[in-house]
Parts: structure tokens; sequence; C-alpha cells
């Protein structure tokens, strides 16, 4: 016998709610299983992350110290130094060549469209002498160069902490503070203030080319005025910020190196943090800095 069948119905499902869950507001848990914490508030983030703050500040402390301290002792990896210097120094002219040459065009331009409204064209050498050889020159070739070579420290030491090599260090009775950060400590303070002269040079002499060729300062005018205002204390209060950027390049690269863990993705999450801390921390510390030569230099 056929079977007989109603019409069907034409009334649409009930909706299904996917948003405010299940009728009591909370999901059940299995049991023994435990509720999951509530979320900080406000005020209890800005406190773990101000004490994870000061964890990595005490830890970088303790690496400088063991660093200072192994600098002296035997052997004096000299060939590891020099190897670094290269590697940091060298390979680095090209990027801090390029930024200084065009950052002192573009201030030529800026500097001079604006003095030339009120004929005070021949300030236009003296006020680019200081802000390069106070400023600019120092401080950007730091964060551009930093960011370079702190990602590059990361990324050594990184990888040899996630592949174990450090632990094999330790395990042969050698200290890896000695052989990993104080070549690269070393080579930084002292590759950073050639840098940054070099940088002072050719950004100024790209900012006299914009002025003689665009604006019909000659050369020779551009150059006496800036060195006619630039004194010895100028010059030194920026140079002399370069082996501190240069110590700070190299402990926050290797600092994030040598606490890596979880792969290749951990490699690459510590080399986006080292390069933001180096530049955060070169421009805090050019601050403080400024302000310290300022007093010596004006007593």
């Amino acid at each position: 016998m056929a079977e007989i069948v109603g019409p069907r119905s034409t009334l649409p499902p009930p909706p299904v709610d996917r948003i405010s869950g299940p009728p009591s507001g909370r999901y059940s848990l299995p049991p023994g299983v435990p509720a999951p914490p509530p979320d900080p508030t406000l005020f209890e983030a800005v406190g773990i992350r101000f004490v994870a703050l000061l964890n990595h500040i005490g830890r970088m402390s303790i690496i400088l110290a063991q660093a200072c301290g192994a600098m002296f002792r035997r052997p004096l990896e000299l060939r590891a130094i020099v190897y670094q210097m290269e590697s940091l120094g060298v390979r680095s002219v090209g990027i801090a060549s390029v930024t200084a040459v065009f950052i002192g065009m573009v201030m030529a331009v800026q500097f001079a469209f604006g003095l030339q409204k009120f004929g005070g064209m021949e300030y236009t050498g003296r006020i680019i002498g200081l802000s390069f050889s106070r400023e600019l020159a120092p401080t950007l070739t730091a964060v551009i160069v930093g960011g370079r070579i702190g990602s590059g420290m990361t990324a050594e030491v990184g990888s040899m902490a996630v592949t174990e090599q450090i632990d094999a260090i330790y395990a042969l009775g050698a200290d890896p503070i000695k052989k990993l950060v104080v070549p690269r400590l070393i080579a930084s303070v002292l590759v950073m203030p050639i840098l940054a002269t070099f940088s002072l040079v050719l950004g100024f002499s790209g900012a006299m080319i914009v002025t003689s060729t665009q604006f019909n300062v000659s050369a020779g005018f551009f150059l006496k005025t800036a060195l006619d205002t630039l004194t010895m204390p100028d010059f030194l209060s920026g140079i002399c910020k370069c082996p501190v950027f240069g110590a700070i390049i190299a402990l926050v690269g290797c600092y994030f190196g040598l606490i890596t863990t979880g792969g290749t993705e951990g490699v690459g999450r510590s080399t986006t943090r080292s390069v933001v801390v180096i530049s955060i921390t070169i421009l805090i510390a050019d601050f403080f800095l400024t302000k310290i030569f300022m007093f010596i230099w004006s007593q």
C-alpha cells in the first residue's frame, strides 16, 4: 500500500541565534575544568606591561655587566671584532650614504625655500650645518643603520638559540656572552662614530649641491657660513652620542636573540621587536644625551 504523505509545511525554520549563545548566557565546562580567569582591567594590564619592561631592563643590564667583564678576559677575540666591524660598518655605508644625501637635499630645499621669502638665504648653511652636526647625522644614522644591524644580530643569535647552538657553547665550557655579545658590542661602539661622520659630510654635501644649483647660492659661501657657525662642541655633542647608540643597538639586538624561543616564528618575532625597541630607545637616549651635553658645554 502506498504511503500517504501529507502536505509539506512551507513555514521557514526557526532562526538560529549564533551570537548570544545558549539561553543561560554561559557555555558549560566539562567537570574538573576550571573557569578561565577574567580579563585584566586597564590598570592591571598597564602594571603587567610595566613589570615586564623592568624585567627586560634588568636582564639587559646583567648582560651588559657580563659583557663588560668579559672584554678584559683572554682571549681578546680580535678576529671576531674585525669581522663584525666589516659586517656592521662597511656593509652599512650604502644605506647610510643614501639616507644622509637625500635628507640633506630635502632640508636644503625646505629651508632655502622658506628663507628665500625673507631674504635670509645666508642662514641656510648655518641651520643645516648645526642641525646635521648636532642631531641628524648621529641620530638618523643610528636609527636607520641600527634597524639593519640590530635585526641582523637578533636573527643570527636567535637562530643559534633555537637550534641549541648556545647550549652547545655552554656545554663546551665557553662563555656565549664573550663569544657572541662582546665582539658585536665593541664593533658597534667603534663603527657608529665613523658612520655618523661619514653621514655628516655626505648630508652637508647634498645640501650644498642643491642650494648651489637651484637657489644660486655658491658652494663656497654655503660652506663658509656653515663653518663660521659650527664649533667643536657642536660637532662633539653629536659624535659623542654615537658610542652610546652603538652600545644600545648591540645590547638590544643580542638580548632579543638570546631570549628567542619558538623556532623560525620566534626568530621573526624577536627580530621585529628588536627593531622597534632599538628605534625607540635611541630616540629616548638622544633626548637625555642632548640635555647632558648641553649642560656640559654650557659651563
